[in-house]
């Protein structure tokens, strides 16, 4: 395993995070934890249960009794999740569980994607995202952060990993070898980023925590290359 660590290039400006739709609360959901994009619908984790909802018209459409209480992916097939101390990977049409790994920080993970073959799992007071392979939950590597981590998201090439401290939150965009911060994206105070995932596009679906509600962050065009 290498450990990519973060250099001493000063942090990048923080700009105000766009916020472009809410959705939710929904019925019975009280937490938001990960969330994932398959392309169609987004799907969030609420703990006991897994819900998918139309983004264009915030309709929940499914519902998938799986425990879920931090990151989920989504690899083009299956739904993966994020339990406690493993990470499941879910039939989307049935819900059934197909197969388990350990997770990497033994139900200290937080955030959840899926980019190049890998899972990609935040470590939340541990600063760190992991690769890890899918198939046996072996470390591939490690990036450090300097904030805490919640949701991961691959776009483009580019590593996005949303932070909460305290009432304090953000999106940020890091070096995948360095772990330096590129970009800042700064929620209004009060304002959480529990899971996130990108649409391959234009925004962000970031979970809001006890809020109940996930929001649709834009991606700001200048980070594109």
């Amino acid at each position: 395993m290498t450990r990519k660590t973060l250099n001493d290039k000063p942090e990048a400006k923080a700009r105000p995070a766009e916020i472009v739709r809410e959705y939710g609360p929904f019925p019975g959901v009280n937490d938001i934890a990960g969330v994932t994009h398959d392309g169609q619908r987004v799907w969030a984790a609420t703990g006991a249960r897994l819900i998918a909802f139309d983004p264009a018209s915030g309709e929940q459409t499914r519902t998938l009794e799986c425990a879920g209480d931090a990151g989920t992916a989504f690899d083009g097939k299956h739904l993966y999740q994020i339990a406690e101390t493993r990470i499941d990977k879910i039939d989307p049409a049935t819900g059934k569980v197909v197969a388990s790994i350990p997770a990497p920080g033994s139900g200290s993970d937080s955030g959840l994607t899926w980019a190049e073959g890998s899972l990609w799992v935040g470590q939340y007071r541990d600063r760190r995202i992991h690769q890890v392979d899918p198939k046996t939950g072996a470390i591939q590597r490690t990036i450090e952060s300097n904030r805490f981590v919640t949701g991961v998201t691959w776009v483009d090439g580019e590593l996005w990993h949303g932070t909460w401290e305290g009432d304090d939150s953000e999106i940020r965009r890091i070096d995948p070898k360095s772990g330096a911060v590129i970009e800042r994206l700064e929620m209004p105070h009060g304002v959480g980023v529990s899971g996130m995932e990108s649409d391959g596009a234009d925004l962000f679906y970031c979970g809001g925590g006890k809020s109940g509600k996930v929001r649709a962050v834009r991606r700001p065009k200048a980070a594109r290359p």
